[in-house]
């Protein structure tokens, strides 16, 4: 059966905690070599680019970067159809979509791993890098805390996971509206996490803490919400001072790009504690980490084979 990666729940613990040894191992194993890689960009980004590029380059395959107006999809092609046609000349497929059942109709058509680059659902590869960030810093994670701050999104629901498939205790400071639901709440409890907090309290989520996450108040596609959004998040900045209601060995950490000023301060953004550049250079360990051990579970067969 292949195994994708549309959330980081779709791995065990135990798989999970092979993925980060593997984001840490210096000498990968070219799992791509002679094989190709389709990277579909319905979003464009800077670090996911780069990082999972120069991933696949690292395993010894070829990546073939595919813009929004080249596969169309469900425009010239069904997903289905995109899916298909990629999987007869690549060996794992890895798309930023705006919609996540597009990745659930595209693995659903294919026997290659298809990876999530992002959805509107889940960043799982952020989730992954994040965590070789807390554990680089940290060694030992279980126990500890995280603390995001702002809007629940995408990304906090997947680093929320992943923190607690580690045994971290996750805690949300976000405005009313803006704040997880419980059903994704007992999702974390039922992954592990020992302590599972949501308030409207900065500083009730911050105290005490080991890593501190926030992100921009207006992702890609809600530009025109940023005038209304603005005023109801500006409380939830972090800022020196909630910094300093951490831990006093606690990191800061932001997938970027970062909106400076709005949800974040220079002081803290370009500050002793944070981690964001670490963070970033991760997102290549994540994904080459991810793909390796994608391929690593998959019997693919040769190109022309298929």
């Amino acid at each position: 059966m292949t195994r994708h990666l549309l959330d980081v729940d779709d791995l065990s613990g135990p798989e999970l905690n092979e993925v980060l040894a593997l984001g840490t191992d210096t000498d990968p194993r070219p799992v791509l070599a002679g094989r190709g890689a389709a990277l579909v960009f319905e979003k464009p980004s800077n670090r996911t680019r780069n990082s999972t590029e120069m991933a696949v380059v690292a395993l010894g395959g070829h990546p073939i970067y595919l813009r929004r107006e080249e596969v169309d999809i469900d425009g010239r092609e069904s997903a289905e159809d995109v899916a298909r046609t990629l999987a007869l000349y690549h060996s794992v497929i890895a798309a930023r979509v705006y919609d996540h059942r597009v990745l659930q109709r595209m693995a659903d058509s294919v026997s290659i791993p298809v990876v999530n680059l992002l959805s509107d659902h889940s960043h799982p590869l952020q989730a992954i890098a994040d965590l070789l960030t807390i554990k680089a810093e940290f060694g030992d994670v279980e126990g500890r805390t995280v603390a995001w701050v702002g809007d629940y999104s995408n990304v906090a629901r997947s680093l929320a996971k992943a923190a607690a498939m580690v045994g971290m205790g996750v805690r949300f400071a976000c405005p009313a509206g803006y704040q997880p639901g419980t059903a994704d709440l007992e999702v974390f409890e039922s992954l592990g996490a020992p302590e599972v907090i949501s308030t409207s309290d900065p500083g009730e989520a911050v105290d005490g803490t080991h890593v501190v996450v926030t992100d921009a108040w207006y992702l890609m596609g809600q530009e025109e919400e940023a005038a209304q959004r603005r005023p109801i998040f500006e409380p939830y900045r972090v800022d020196d001072d909630l910094m300093g209601l951490a831990a006093g060995d606690a990191i800061f950490m932001h997938c970027l790009p970062a909106h400076r000023g709005e949800e974040v301060t220079n002081s803290v953004l370009d500050g002793a504690r944070s981690r964001v550049w670490p963070e970033a250079a991760n997102r290549f360990n994540a994904a080459r980490a991810a793909i390796e051990w994608l391929v690593g579970q998959a019997n693919l067969p040769g190109i022309g084979n298929r």
